[in-house]
């Protein structure tokens, strides 16, 4: 039974998906290696930190030389996978076609090669193609190394000889032919085309008798408007003729030798073919990974043995998309996470569930072998890491929001392990506060006495919860200048009121002292958004208590 770290739901939930359906790279053999890319659990910490120190290596060469990668990115231009032609090849005769597709893969090979033996020991070992000139000179007689195949007479000494009489044959035919054709114009005044052939209007009923009445031409066809004359060939001619079929006949003979021979030199080298195929596709989806670190400036992780996830000012890399969309900044949030249970909590503009994403898909990335998007990060590898978010509906099964979300619940507790990184966004939100603050409770003392990572965004004050509870609370607008944000709410509209808050929000998230009321931002944006100032007051005094 294959591992499974994460589920569908999860991956696109975190945006890990949307990473990949922009990591791009460009041979069919990297997408492949794209689509079969597994992660890495714990106990395989020293092959991970390998495949980020391949990542990091080809990392600095596109910093240093971007003249370089373009190079390899014209190499890997039109590459097409040839593993069906390697497999026919192994029981069939090759077509001119294919075997001009493996000829133009081999030439790649070398250019690729050639090119890393420019960067010397900057290109991992792993990379190093086979060296398969041999077939490729076999494939290349000529060794011009130039991206067209042709049966070359340098392939058979038997197949220049057949070709050499064919051509000397076809010469004669045609020489006698235009002997003949210039004899005609000279003695009857008919020209005939380069083709030895002549079209006559069937109105022209002069120039038909006089083309009828050579015996040097023939009727070959004719239609309602014309008729074709053409010269009529000699016995010798014919005969000529004849040969030069039978050895067009014995060429075609001696080229299915040749690509028959061919065939089995290929399959001699498919074990070095395949072997480099897997070796680019490698070399590709790696490059690929270090060229979006570079796009989206994500640095290496450091992979740790202990059971925890420390990130110093993390970006969500979709949200972020959309917010330079938008041309507004996003602001990086950290956070540290051991065994135990870490509580965000804050109003619904707060950011909450971006956090949450963010952790999910910073821990995906490095888990899969990727560069993570934040100033630095570290990494202890999980068995199994899913994200339950609110409002899934199941309509087929005729599920709640709230009953889908306890599946999903159930889902993660009967799958959850020893090291498992679990997230779960606003738990029973779609129930009533006093049993949605009960089950988010009792959710908590499940979790905490797990060997997990458990990380909930709620807005219930779920209180201290013991050492193995951490409240995180999203700054909000605790900083805020509330008289400069007053003056631009003023004379906003209803749609750039929404974007204003969002701009002195501060997305940080910062530990809940003890003690401390957890700022109450929900009240504070009802009260800018226009409000009535009672219900503001009543809300503040519910709070407090003051009213039942």
């Amino acid at each position: 039974m294959i591992k499974r770290l994460a589920n569908v739901k999860t991956r696109t939930n975190t945006g890990f998906d949307h990473v990949m359906n922009e990591m791009g790279p460009q041979t069919p053999f990297g997408i492949k290696r794209l689509k079969e890319q597994k992660p890495f659990f714990p106990g395989e910490e020293a092959s991970l930190r390998r495949e980020l120190d391949r990542i990091g290596s080809l990392f600095d060469i596109a910093r240093e030389d971007e003249k370089y990668i373009s190079k390899i990115s014209d190499i890997f231009m039109d590459m097409k996978d040839v593993e069906f032609t390697v497999e026919r090849s192994k029981s069939s005769i090759l077509t001119v076609v294919e075997i001009f597709e493996m000829k133009c893969l081999l030439l790649k090979m070398e250019q690729l090669s050639s090119l890393f033996e420019k960067q010397g020991k900057k290109i991992p070992d792993e990379f190093v193609l086979s060296d398969i000139r041999v077939l490729l000179d076999e494939l290349d007689p000529r060794g011009d190394r130039l991206n067209t195949f042709y049966i070359y007479e340098e392939f058979s000494k038997k197949l220049a000889d057949l070709r050499n009489e064919k051509r000397m044959l076809e010469t004669g035919v045609r020489k006698s032919q235009k002997e003949r054709r210039e004899k005609l114009h000279r003695e009857k005044g008919i020209m005939l085309t380069p083709k030895f052939d002549c079209v006559v209007s069937k109105s022209d009923e002069e120039a038909i008798k006089t083309f009828e009445a050579a015996p040097e031409l023939e009727r070959s066809c004719q239609d309602i408007m014309s008729v074709t004359f053409q010269l009529v060939r000699t016995e010798k001619e014919i005969e000529t003729i004849e040969k030069t079929e039978m050895l067009a006949f014995q060429i075609e003979e001696e080229e299915e030798k040749i690509r028959e021979k061919l065939s089995k030199r290929v399959w001699a080298f498919q074990k070095e073919i395949r072997e480099n195929c897997m070796r680019i596709g490698s070399f590709d989806l790696t490059l690929a990974k270090a060229l979006y670190a570079i796009r989206h400036i994500c640095v290496k992780p450091e992979i740790i043995k202990d059971y925890a996830v420390y990130i110093k000012d993390g970006r969500q890399l979709q949200a972020e998309e959309i917010l330079d969309s938008k041309d507004k900044e996003y602001m990086p949030v950290s956070i540290s996470l051991d065994t135990g249970v870490t509580c965000i909590t804050g109003a619904n503009m707060g950011g909450k569930t971006v956090s949450l994403k963010m952790i999910g898909l910073t821990v995906l990335l490095a888990q899969y072998g990727y560069f993570v998007p934040c100033k630095s990060a570290k990494i202890g590898l999980s068995n199994f890491i899913q994200m339950l978010m609110g409002d899934s509906q199941s309509l087929e099964r005729g599920l709640s929001s709230f009953g889908s979300e306890m599946e999903e619940l159930k889902e993660i507790f009967d799958h959850c392990t020893e090291r498992s990184l679990i997230m779960v966004d606003e738990i029973a939100s779609g129930t009533n506060p006093a049993e949605g603050l009960a089950l988010t409770k009792s959710v908590i003392d499940f979790l905490k006495e797990g060997p997990y990572i458990s990380v909930i965004t709620t807005h219930f004050d779920v209180g201290e919860g013991g050492g193995k509870v951490k409240n995180m609370q999203v700054t909000g607008l605790a900083n805020a200048d509330f008289t400069k944000l007053d003056r631009e709410l003023r004379y906003a509209n209803r749609k750039e009121r929404i974007g204003i808050i969002g701009k002195y929000m501060d997305y940080r998230l910062s530990p809940a002292k003890e003690g401390k009321t957890i700022p109450k931002d929900a009240i504070n944006i009802a009260k800018m958004l226009g409000i009535e100032n009672e219900i503001i007051e009543n809300a503040k005094k519910y709070l407090k208590g003051e009213k039942g």
